[in-house]
């Protein structure tokens, strides 16, 4: 069992309002490989490990991506709190906002909602393993992309 401590791993406080950010970042949230997906893979792809040692590992690395996954939620958050009507129309977050509101929703920066049809779970370890590695390559090639 894990415990939650009901504080994030990281703390987060954005003071200035961007949604054009939050636009982008949505997908580390909600997106194909964001932390959303990443949670999932992992915690269904345990079943399938040989061992209760390589089930418990996939198992913790699931639960660690939902600390990720909340961090993320909370800079969306952050970045859209307070923002005006005009401000979430010039980042074309209009249909998004009259969906969800201040929500937190998981989808794509494309606004594609979050669809488990992107997890790869294929019973067989090893190209579990090789899926997870080419999520976490592409999820960290695009976080360095951003920064540079």
């Amino acid at each position: 069992m894990w415990t939650y401590n009901k504080m994030l791993q990281y703390p987060i406080n954005i003071k200035c309002t961007d949604p054009k950010l939050a636009k982008v970042i949505i997908s580390q949230y909600g997106g194909p490989d964001g932390e959303l997906a990443a949670s999932l893979r992992y915690l269904s792809q345990r079943f399938g490990m040989p061992d209760q040692k390589s089930k418990a590992v996939l198992n913790d690395i699931g639960t660690e991506e939902l600390a990720h996954l909340e961090m993320v939620g909370t800079i969306v958050h952050q970045l859209t709190r307070n923002a005006s009507i005009e401000e979430i129309e010039n980042a074309g977050l209009s249909a998004y906002y009259t969906d969800h509101g201040v929500d937190v929703y998981p989808q794509a920066a494309s606004g594609v909602p979050f669809s488990a049809s992107v997890l790869a779970c294929k019973g067989d370890p090893i190209a579990n393993l090789q899926e997870d590695l080419a999520a976490d390559k592409k999820d960290f090639e695009c976080t360095l992309a951003k920064k540079l």
